[in-house]
């Protein structure tokens, strides 16, 4: 089994999530009393949304980028950033290390692929939704990627970081999403990308009647695939 190293607390309520299917995922597998092999480290988020805020998006690079170095000095195989948005500096984490980065646009997009998706709503934070370095990466693999009017993209992130990111789950912030992905679909969306791991918080399959793609899940199974290669 490979050591994974995970750069996380952002939010630790999605980061948990990663280990948790990580974990059960290894146990599904290899049975018993098998269970990954983590090493994470996770952070003050408090002080990583500040420098998003800024704009500081160099200083949130290094400190990432500095501790995927940590990471793999103390024996990670492979490294797995754990939130969508701040794939907004991967090339520097990637630049940083010599082990792979496994990065979530990459995993997310195979599976719309897979699923026989080609026009997907994205989800997210304002960073994720309106700047290229996510969409991009998505279109690469040949999807049609739309998002929300600005309106509804200020609804989606305001939810994300007013209530999500502190632990608050509310039924009329999921009626609110819920509504933006009706008109999501009424435009042609034939899935929808929860393109923030908090979203599937608050949002499922069950609710939607088109496919959904939960990044945070899909990158977690992404990361014990090549954990697992050779088991």
């Amino acid at each position: 089994m490979r050591t994974i190293g995970l750069l996380g607390g952002m939010s630790w309520e999605s980061s948990i999530e990663y280990e948790r299917i990580i974990n059960t995922e290894v146990r599904r597998r290899l049975g018993g009393t098998h269970s990954a092999d983590l090493i994470i480290r996770s952070y003050d988020f408090s002080q990583v949304e500040a420098l998003q805020s800024r704009g500081d998006w160099a200083g949130a690079g290094q400190l990432l980028a500095d501790d995927a170095l940590v990471l793999q000095n103390a024996g990670a195989d492979l490294i797995v950033l754990c939130t969508n948005t701040m794939h907004r500096v991967a090339d520097r984490i990637e630049a940083a290390i010599s082990v792979p980065f496994l990065h979530l646009a990459d995993a997310t997009a195979e599976a719309v692929v897979k699923a026989g998706v080609h026009r997907v709503a994205l989800l997210g934070t304002r960073y994720t939704m309106e700047e290229a370095f996510y969409r991009d990466r998505l279109v690469s693999h040949g999807l049609d990627v739309v998002v929300p009017d600005k309106a509804d993209r200020a609804t989606i992130h305001d939810v994300i970081y007013d209530e999500l990111l502190q632990g608050h789950i509310r039924s009329e912030s999921k009626t609110a999403y819920l509504a933006v992905i009706d008109r999501m679909i009424a435009q042609g969306a034939q899935g929808v990308i929860a393109g923030c791991t908090e979203i599937e918080l608050l949002v499922a399959q069950s609710d939607l009647a088109v496919a959904y793609f939960p990044t945070a899940r899909l990158h977690a199974l992404a990361a014990v695939d090549a954990a697992l290669v050779d088991a």
